[in-house]
């Protein structure tokens, strides 16, 4: 009778929250001898990482941090920025990782907004922070992360990261929390609509994700993982906390180039890592002299973001790199979605498996349920890999919410869904393919447009590094595709021989009206940015002007900031200059 099952009541013995600090302790007292951290010439043990652990959880409680303060963190991917997401939660504390390429206007609005009572920063990025400081209304204590391989830099703060850490005593007992719905970490959004939003995760979400993570990758016990993917990044995609469950050991570097990432791959034999489709892209594109010989091994890649190109998959497959879609986002703990592999696929050839391989996928484990949703009637679509929608999620590995913004949040989650705003199909046994975000279709001659389909397309010639399409206002049509096409370097290629060669690649209306040469604008996960998220970039005036190659010849193309809701800010580029 169900009065006999109500009886059994939860207790200590069988009852434990769920928390990926657990993953660091149980690791330390099984494989604590082994690697944990490979940094420069810096090694640490799994014991080592969770004593200097438990010494930075010791020395925020001494200096009078505990449950619920924010403390917050500017760094590289170091040793240091790796112990805090297990250090500061240990003291009862939220962990917030701010992004290292973020201006000081930015870094002081999340300073303010997250009620931050201690900075952890990198002197690395010195001049930033200090300006950052200065705009702030009350004080915060800074410690800072001094890394000898940048040789003597100027100080930050009163004390450094070892001092710091020394005050903590390894006797002070930490406790698991109480409650697994305890927030964890807090993230802010890019802010490309407006004010960065602050991400709250729970331990809970954290826990399951790192044994989606483990169930979704096949990731074996003590793989060898290179972090390419910035920390401040959805947690590093919550690998700190995955590659502790496994008794990992994690490479970590300053430098995300294709030389270095070859490099560190080749010296520690490197199984796993993940990067965004630019990552990739750069390794693709690397000269032959950097690639090590892979052919006795296959290294595995996580990769998430834009939907990389099927011609990129193709390729890195050739060099010994097997690489698993995911899609997820920021408040989904990153990846909630992955590109199962399935037999019936083994016989087509390659070029159709890569493309299915650019898919985003199925339900990642431990995450309830993903599907796509019919925006005006809020019916789920067919699986006919046609009728377009908006992914919906929901599950354990979606935020508790938005911190100090309950609209958003209503926004956000409603009718028992979280809405990512991104535009999908939906095909057979429930395989997601991204077309877009939702803001950037074009609309074009009543013609809906996918501008990552475009960028697929243009990723397919041989001479295109990155590319970014995005709504051009036209007085005919409503808007036009416009491409921004970055270039091997040393390459020569014209708008004229582009437009030919997309002319054999894609349908009339789909095809590019307008082009621009230069380097694109990317994030620190290598994400091009194709919007325009500070007004300020705009200067006082209202106009910017772009050097466009159209049909063969030159002119200057006038846009509108209000024109402008899509287009890139090629601020570093020489085919664009404000106008004076």
């Amino acid at each position: 009778m169900q009065k006999h099952y109500q009886e059994l009541k939860k207790n200590k013995a069988n009852y434990i929250p769920l928390s990926p600090l657990s993953f660091l302790a149980r690791t330390a007292d099984i494989f604590g001898a082994r690697t944990s951290i490979v940094y420069e010439d810096r090694h640490y043990s799994w014991q080592q990482t969770y004593e200097r652990s438990r010494a930075l959880a010791s020395a925020l409680t001494s200096h009078g941090l505990g449950l619920g303060d924010t403390v917050s963190i500017i760094a590289a991917n170091t040793p240091e920025m790796y112990e805090a997401h297990f250090g500061v939660p240990m003291a009862g504390c939220v962990l917030n990782t701010i992004n290292t390429r973020l201006e000081a206007e930015t870094i002081a609005y999340i300073l303010t907004d997250s009620d931050s009572r201690l900075l952890i920063v990198d002197t690395a990025f010195r001049d930033t922070v200090s300006v950052a400081l200065d705009m702030l209304d009350h004080d915060v204590e800074v410690i800072d992360i001094r890394d000898s391989a940048l040789g003597e830099l100027p100080n930050i703060g009163k004390i450094d990261y070892e001092a710091f850490i020394a005050t903590g005593e390894l006797d002070d007992d930490w406790r698991l929390p109480e409650d697994e719905w305890q927030a964890l970490t807090l993230s802010y959004t890019s802010g490309t609509s407006g004010r960065p939003k602050g991400v709250v995760y729970h331990h809970r979400g954290s826990y399951l994700m790192s044994f989606g993570t483990v169930a979704a990758w096949q990731l074996g016990q003590h793989p060898t993982y290179l972090y390419t993917v910035p920390m401040f990044h959805c947690n590093g995609w919550g690998h700190a906390w995955t590659m502790a469950l496994m008794a990992a050991k994690i490479v970590l570097t300053r430098t995300i180039t294709a030389e270095e990432i070859f490099r560190l791959i080749d010296r520690h034999t490197v199984t796993h890592f993940g990067g965004a489709p630019i990552v990739l892209g750069m390794l693709v594109n690397a000269p032959d002299e950097q690639r090590p010989d892979l052919s006795d091994r296959k290294v595995r890649a996580m990769t998430a973001g834009a939907p990389p190109p099927a011609s990129i998959l193709e390729k890195l497959s050739s060099m010994g790199f097997e690489v698993m879609q995911v899609y997820g986002l920021t408040e989904t703990y990153g990846h909630v979605t992955q590109c199962v592999w399935r037999e019936e696929w083994e016989d087509l050839p390659f070029s159709e498996q890569a493309e299915l391989q650019s898919w985003q996928g199925v339900t990642f484990p431990m995450n309830e349920d993903v599907a796509v949703m019919d925006i005006k009637t809020g019916n789920i679509v067919p699986r006919d890999g046609v009728t377009q929608g908006e992914v919906v999620i929901r599950g354990n590995t979606v935020m508790k919410g938005y911190y100090k913004n309950q609209k958003a949040n209503q926004e956000a989650m409603r009718n028992g869904w979280f809405y990512s705003g991104d535009a999908a199909v939906w095909h057979e046994q429930g395989y997601i393919q991204i077309k877009d975000r939702l803001k950037d279709v074009i609309i074009s001659g009543g013609e809906n447009i996918s501008s990552v389909e475009v960028e697929g397309y243009l990723y397919r010639h041989p001479l295109i590094v990155a590319a970014a399409v995005v709504a051009k206002p036209d007085d005919k049509w409503g808007e036009v595709p416009c491409a921004f096409v970055e270039l091997k370097d040393g390459a020569d290629l014209t708008a004229e021989e582009l437009t030919a060669w997309c002319r054999d690649q894609m349908a009339g209306f789909k095809r590019p009206k307008y082009f621009v040469f230069g380097d694109l604008p990317k994030t620190a996960t290598g994400k091009i940015q194709k919007f325009l998220s500070q007004p300020s970039i705009w200067g006082k005036a209202d106009l910017k002007i772009f050097r466009v190659s159209t049909s063969g010849f030159q002119k200057d193309m006038i846009f509108t900031q209000s024109e402008c809701r899509n287009v890139l800010s090629f601020q570093n580029s020489e085919n664009c200059s404000k106008k004076k």
